[in-house]
């Protein structure tokens, strides 16, 4: 057993609180994808204008082999179709989503498989969620991020971003 896999099994109880979170990115949990699965034209443009003010990751608990995140995506997220390499559950806090056709709110929730492919759109006031995973650290696949996708989440960034700008959490209506 590594040090980093003793030092996750040692974790046998722990308090954390929101107010230690850490912004997603910096916390280094996930991984960048891998170069050449995405068409890095489009996410460099999606980047340029903007696309990180209509999403915040907070990182509140990582140890014993699981993370926990709080997600907030502002309404009309174009969230890309991914996959992670590791099994993800999500729970909506607050506000909606689209997965496919199930339209979903507080209280609900779903199981991602590791590996599996999906995506979903922040409903008309956004959406906050929880995601458990079983594991402190995991990669990220862009498998929907080609020219296509980027040229219609660019269009749709363009037509909220005014929007974002003062659009509140769905838990703060």
């Amino acid at each position: 057993m590594s040090e980093n896999e003793q030092a996750e099994t040692e974790i046998r109880f722990a308090i954390f609180r929101a107010n230690d979170s850490v912004d997603f990115e910096e916390s280094g949990a996930m991984s960048a994808p891998a170069a050449g699965s995405f068409d890095v034209d489009a996410v460099t443009k999606l980047m340029q204008a903007g696309i990180d003010h209509g999403a915040n990751n907070e990182l509140l608990f990582s140890g014993g082999g699981m993370s926990l995140a709080k997600v907030w995506f502002k309404s009309g997220y174009p969230l890309p179709r991914h996959s992670h390499d590791c099994a993800c559950l999500y729970y909506i806090t607050a506000g909606s989503l689209r997965l496919g056709k199930e339209d979903l709110g507080p209280g609900d929730g779903f199981f991602v498989g590791m590996d599996v492919p999906y995506t979903y759109i922040a409903g008309p006031d956004g959406v906050e969620l929880l995601e458990f995973r079983a594991a402190t650290e995991f990669g990220i696949a862009l498998l929907g991020a080609n020219a296509k996708w980027g040229a219609k989440a660019l269009e749709q960034l363009h037509s909220r971003t005014d929007a974002w700008k003062s659009e509140r959490r769905p838990s703060e209506r």
